[in-house]
């Protein structure tokens, strides 16, 4: 960790360039916070992130009735690594604010915005464990697959928990977001037309409440889903290893409880809750393949009400 370099990066954005925030800074400094980690991995290693993903896949494929593939880009990162695929979208995102919104103080606000978002990227880079990533608002049909190495040994050592175990739990994890959006080619078409109605509605001075409301359903759908296949496709004992990640993840400093509140990770948690209760009811009632219909069609998708009465969802959609 080099704060000095971190500070430096953040300052110089406000000297040079144009644009509120300075992306190449808010990469260097956000890495310079944090270490990288090591990706050396034996070959035991290296042939148990294969295999857990491809075990996960085969099982997933069987459970949830669907046909998908796992991403062409499956990598196992360090955090700097994961830092660098994720500020892409970052950048994608915030690209119609960049161009609307007005700025008073360039440089003041230059390099705010920067230390803004070095900070969530270190935060961030130092805490997740996997990740699917759909690539949303990015041209193309790829998607990727990251397992950020240095976290999950770390986190596994903290919890004292089976190392090998712990690996394939968050495998099944990630490979289950694959099954939903390689079972539903329309899914991140969805995801990204409410996420950019609703950025053009902030840039415009404006909150497209619709758009949020679609947007949190469809990523209740998602989350709970996920949660689903996983517990019902894992091939070994879990609650011991959700136990204590849901114990560390509420525990930590005030620091850590702040970011977590600012970056909006209590919500996320809110939904797969709130959606593993409603798959689990659909799955309980109909099975495991009448809740994969969700991802036949958007219209298949629970509304809100129907995430808290899944009888309603099921009389809709799979009577």
């Amino acid at each position: 960790m080099n704060f000095f370099r971190s500070v430096r990066a953040v300052a110089d954005a406000s000297a040079t360039g144009t644009g509120t925030i300075d992306w190449d800074a808010a990469a260097e400094a956000s890495k310079a916070a944090i270490e990288p980690g090591s990706i050396d991995l034996s070959a035991a290693e290296r042939d148990g992130y294969a295999t857990d993903v491809r075990d996960a896949r085969d099982r997933l494929r069987r459970v949830a009735a669907v046909d998908f593939d796992v991403p062409a880009a499956v990598e196992v990162q360090n955090r700097h690594h994961w830092i660098d695929a994720n500020i892409k979208t970052f950048r994608r995102v915030m690209v119609p604010f960049e161009e609307h919104s007005p700025v008073f103080l360039p440089g003041l606000t230059r390099a705010v915005n920067t230390g803004t978002f070095a900070l969530v990227l270190s935060f961030l880079g130092n805490n997740v464990l996997g990740q699917y990533d759909p690539l949303l608002l990015a041209d193309g049909d790829d998607h990727g697959l990251y397992f950020v190495h240095p976290n999950i040994r770390r986190v596994a050592d903290s919890l004292d928990v089976d190392y090998p175990r712990f690996r394939r739990w968050i495998a099944f994890h990630e490979v289950s977001h694959a099954a939903e959006f390689g079972a539903a080619p329309w899914l991140s078409t969805h995801l990204e037309s409410r996420m950019e109605r609703g950025i053009d509605a902030l840039v415009e001075g404006d909150i497209d409440r619709s758009a949020f409301h679609e947007l949190d359903t469809a990523m209740t759908a998602v989350e709970g889903y996920a949660e689903l296949l996983m517990d019902r496709a894992f091939d070994d004992e879990y609650e011991d290893l959700r136990r204590k990640l849901d114990e560390r993840r509420r525990g930590g400093g005030p620091i850590a409880k702040l970011a977590r509140r600012l970056l909006g990770l209590g919500l996320k948690r809110r939904q797969y809750e709130r959606g593993a209760r409603f798959f689990e009811a659909v799955a309980d009632e109909r099975g495991v393949a009448a809740a994969s219909r969700v991802w036949d069609h958007p219209e298949n998708l629970p509304t809100n009400a129907e995430l808290d009465a899944p009888e309603r969802w099921i009389a809709r959609v799979s009577p």
